[in-house]
Formats: C-alpha cells, sequence, structure tokens
C-alpha cells in the first residue's frame, strides 16, 4: 500500500520477495519479518542465488542481523490500557519513566512509544538496556553498505517519488481502502491523503506533508544505521553511471567482508 514497489519490468529483471504481500488488516512486527525473511533467504541460497536485503525500517534489520532481542511479549490488558491513553500522556509517561527510550524513538509513532512504555512497565528495565547485545556495530554473516545523498538531492528525489504517486493512483487507492490495521496506519502518506479527502487540506498541501514525513523518515534511516551498523557508506549524490555506482558497491563490500 502506497509504496513504491518495483514494476513488472525490474521483477522480471531481478525477483523481489515480501512486497504487498500482507492484508491491510492485519498486524506485523519485527519478529514476523525476521521469520518471513529467513524462510525467504533459504528458498534463494538453495537456488544458488545471493539474497539482497535492501530497506527500509532499521529495527527490522537490526533485528535480522543481530536477533531479537529478549524483550517481554506484548501484555493484551496493558496494550489495551495504554491504547486508550491521548500520545501526549503516554509521551509524558515515557520521558519521566525511561527517559533513555525516549530520548531514543519517534515519539510521534503512538506504536513505539505504547511498545516502549510497555517494556518498562513489565520489566521495570529500559529497552535499551534489555537490548545491549544489539550494541555491536558488526553484523556477523552478513556484508552491506549504507547509501547517502545530499539533502538537497534527496529531497528532489523525495518529491518526484510522491508525485509518481499521486500520478498512478495514491488518492484512488486510498480512497477504496476499507478498514486497515495499526501497522497499514503508519503508512507514511496515508493520513495525509485520508485527511485531504476529508477535506482537511489541498492536495498541494497534502504532498508537501508527505514530503515532510518521508524527509523526517530519511533522517531517522540514516541516523539509525549510521549508529546501529559499521557499514561503509557510499555517496551517490549526483548522476552517477550504473556501472560505476556497481563498482563502488562491489569495493564496498569487499572492503567491509
Amino acid at each position: 500500500m502506497l509504496t513504491s514497489q518495483p514494476d513488472a519490468e525490474t521483477r522480471e529483471r531481478a525477483p523481489h520477495h515480501l512486497f504487498g504481500f500482507l492484508p491491510v488488516l492485519e498486524p506485523f512486527d519485527a519478529a514476523r519479518f525476521v521469520q518471513l525473511a529467513r524462510e525467504t533467504m533459504v528458498g534463494i541460497t538453495a537456488r544458488g542465488k545471493i539474497p539482497v536485503i535492501c530497506g527500509g525500517s532499521g529495527l527490522y534489520i537490526k533485528a535480522l542481523t543481530h536477533g531479537i532481542a529478549d524483550l517481554p511479549a506484548p501484555d493484551p490488558a496493558l496494550r489495551q490500557e495504554l491504547d486508550a491513553l491521548p500520545l501526549e500522556v503516554l509521551r509524558e509517561r515515557l520521558e519521566k519513566a525511561d527517559p533513555t527510550a525516549a530520548a531514543s524513538i519517534d515519539l510521534k509513532n503512538p506504536r513505539r512509544v505504547v511498545r516502549a512504555l510497555e517494556i518498562f512497565l513489565l520489566t521495570g528495565r529500559s529497552a535499551a538496556e534489555l537490548r545491549k547485545e544489539w550494541q555491536n556495530p558488526e553484523a556477523p554473516g552478513f556484508r552491506g553498505i549504507i547509501l547517502e545523498r545530499e539533502r538537497g538531492e534527496l529531497e528532489a528525489r523525495i518529491r518526484a517519488t510522491v508525485d509518481a504517486m499521486f500520478a498512478r493512483g495514491a488518492v484512488d487507492e486510498v480512497r477504496a481502502l476499507g478498514p486497515v490495521g495499526p501497522t497499514a496506519q503508519m503508512t507514511i502518506g496515508l493520513r495525509e491523503i485520508q485527511a485531504m479527502l476529508r477535506g482537511e487540506m489541498t492536495e498541494a498541501e497534502c504532498k508537501e506533508a508527505m514530503v515532510l514525513s518521508t524527509r523526517r523518515y530519511a533522517k531517522r534511516q540514516l541516523t539509525w544505521f549510521r549508529n546501529q551498523f559499521s557499514f561503509p557508506h557510499i555517496d551517490l549524490t549526483g548522476s552517477l553511471p550504473m556501472s560505476e555506482s556497481l563498482s563502488l558497491a562491489r569495493q564496498a563490500l569487499g572492503a567491509s567482508a
């Protein structure tokens, strides 16, 4: 939903996996991703190919490379209680109970705030403390690269992507949606387009809001990967020929072996 999924030609050249497979009502988390990703990787390697993991959610990638931290399972009764509270109240409680977690997560994301507070209330310990095994920036068994672009060029590409989403019918897609689950509800663009359809903003304002949300997400992604992994970086600013980009990637992957 509302993702820049690879088109048929791209999929024909290189098979893609775990795109567009999840019903919008179904919840999804890092543990489920790791299970499906590992199953998919086994199938790829069995065919004599090398799986390439691209993304995306830094938490999901870290869970795949380092395993799931030993965190308590969600408590249905506590989760129901927390879900009923306004986001502002949840943020205040988290900042008082676990300032370390509050400083390290997206406080505008209700699911992240609820989960961090839930972990503290169930264990009396910070989620960061429970994830100490994640502090190692090395990822045994994996080689990777972190792709970067100059801020202005990145924003231009984000704007082009948002325009392309509208041209491909993103508004009609959202208009046709029924109820969505908590995971799908966090999709960038969904709330903005829903607000536009309710007459709360113009199309131009909607696009600008989507650009802003995406830019903030990209900034959090870069910060996460810089802090969590020791993978080499490649700056793709400018119009590098594909052959040159691939050469840089091969050199970087060789250096990180």
